[in-house]
């Protein structure tokens, strides 16, 4: 692994460390996609060291699968008729999961 394909983790961590308390101040009774989103978040790190160890092509789409079920995830939290969390942390989330995007798309382009 070199430095290169760390920077991935590094843009990821900062989208996890900014999207982690929004989700933890979500109500009790929303829970169920709460937990999802949660777990969905620390699988695409599992997915991105897989990826990263595997060499195998397959990983990184999985992995680009992945994010765009979180793209998903968090429009469905920020929907005007939920409003589970704001259009501004929503934009934020959503600038940083596009810069880890970036990162993944141009990766796949190179192997």
């Amino acid at each position: 692994m070199n430095e290169e394909q760390l920077i991935i983790i590094e843009k990821y961590d900062e989208f996890v460390n900014y999207i982690y308390p929004v989700l933890q101040n979500i109500q009790r009774k929303h829970g169920v996609v709460k937990e999802r989103v949660i777990n969905l978040i620390f699988e695409q790190v599992e997915m991105f060291y897989k990826a990263l160890k595997s060499n195998q092509k397959s990983r990184l789409y999985e992995a680009d699968a992945n994010l765009a079920s979180l793209r998903y995830y968090l429009r469905f939290l920020a929907d005007k008729n939920r409003k589970l969390i704001t259009q501004k942390q929503h934009q934020v989330a959503s600038i940083r999961l596009a810069e880890v995007g970036k990162i993944l798309h141009s990766w796949m382009k190179g192997k």
